[in-house]
């Protein structure tokens, strides 16, 4: 035969095609029956073809131990197992290379591929997807993180450091004996930590309002967000979902909300919400003191409050500025303390605190009273002889009797 008939051989599908041109003397003389054996050795095997001749132009697609052509039926495999584009073919009594298990690393950690193989094996290679990476002790691939770590008798291996999600999918193990290829295939699962992504800025809203948080958080497989209200005090869990939705919140509800991100690959990873409630001035403190002439006296009002409460002084109608004479006013952020330095007779009588934020205010009254004084502690008020102080009386009526 003169010029032969040309084939291609595809080495990686869908990236490199090169054709090799099969030689033969004369013309081909054959009819539809005619059998023509084709082999290669191309540094890497592929697998004997057996074809029936159908025209002058035969055109052949091999792709490791697997064939399919362009035309109608021009081929049937050459190892007595059918094959199709793409799928390996398998010898039906083959031993090995043995089955593998999946291979589960984290990110950025190394992943062993290992392929069992006994001293019938003239070839072997190692594969991912339709990309060659190694055939033999040869490297096909650009990537340095893929490394050969055995290529003995018993088992051909390879390593790729620095794992990441783009290499996770299937491996396959070819190994040759014989002219019969034979393939194992094994998965590789790429698991990453939990990172949370997005997550509510902190938030100031009005006791009463409506507060919607978002936590969300990637990682492989998809990690589970709890969130937990912790404090003032820690209420434990209180959802499992990206989305937290508080209806007509309370002051007790305010305080850090933590939204917590888990999929058992590493620690859970944690980021906080605060969450401020406010609301209006509330005075939980203020008692009436017995104190002497001539002692230091101090009446002291406590009050609840976000923003945090101003507070103001009065007695009587008049308002107790700070400086003032024998007197000190003394505001904190949750109560305010009247001190008298040198009590006289005329500092005895009734006080009034106002606590205000913008949000509204409140007010309570006490007294400083003497010890010749009768204090009625349900009653509000404190009688000295003939002299009483009631604290229902508006500031405005108050007034001294004796």
């Amino acid at each position: 035969m003169g010029l032969g008939h040309q084939f291609n051989l595809i080495r990686d599908l869908g990236i490199n095609s090169t054709s090799y041109g099969i030689w033969a003397s004369g013309q081909p003389q054959m009819g539809a029956d005619h059998q023509v054996n084709l082999r290669w050795n191309l540094g890497i095997w592929s697998t004997s073809l057996v074809c029936k001749w159908h025209s002058v132009l035969l055109i052949l697609k091999a792709k490791w131990g697997c064939f399919s052509h362009t035309g109608s039926e021009l081929c049937s495999g050459g190892t007595g197992t059918s094959s199709s584009t793409g799928v390996p073919v398998r010898s039906g009594d083959a031993t090995f290379p043995k089955a593998m298990d999946n291979v589960t690393v984290r990110q950025g950690e190394s992943a062993t591929l290992r392929c069992s193989v006994d001293n019938r094996v003239t070839r072997v290679a190692w594969l991912n997807r339709s990309s060659i990476l190694y055939a033999g002790n040869d490297k096909w691939c650009l990537d340095p993180r893929v490394v050969l770590l055995a290529n003995t008798k018993t088992q051909y291996s390879i390593q790729i450091h620095d794992v990441d999600v783009y290499d996770e999918g299937p491996y396959t193990c070819s190994v040759q004996t014989d002219n019969h290829p034979k393939t194992s295939r094994v998965h590789l699962i790429v698991q990453v930590s939990p990172k949370i992504t997005e997550i509510s800025s902190d938030i100031s809203i009005n006791e009463g309002g409506n507060v919607s948080l978002t936590c969300i958080a990637t990682g492989r497989p998809d990690p589970t967000i709890t969130w937990r209200h912790i404090s003032p005090k820690a209420v434990g869990f209180i959802s499992e979902d990206e989305y937290l939705e508080i209806t007509g919140i309370t002051r007790e509800q305010s305080g850090e909300y933590e939204c917590s991100a888990s999929n058992d690959v590493a620690a859970p990873v944690v980021q906080r919400v605060k969450v401020t409630v406010n609301y209006p001035p509330y005075i939980s403190d203020a008692k009436s003191t017995g104190v002497p002439v001539g002692q230091k006296g101090i009446l002291m009002c406590e009050a609840s409050a976000v923003p945090s409460a101003d507070f103001q002084w009065y007695k009587d109608d008049k308002r107790l500025a700070e400086g003032q004479k024998g007197l000190k006013v003394e505001n904190k952020a949750f109560f305010s303390r009247l001190t008298f330095f040198n009590v006289s007779e005329q500092d005895y009588g009734n006080y009034t605190c106002v606590a205000s934020n913008q949000l509204g205010n409140t007010n309570a009254s006490m007294i400083l009273y003497g010890p010749g004084a009768v204090h009625d502690g349900n009653s509000g008020a404190w009688r000295r002889g003939s002299c009483a102080w009631l604290l229902a009386l508006p500031l405005a009526q108050l007034a001294r009797q004796f």
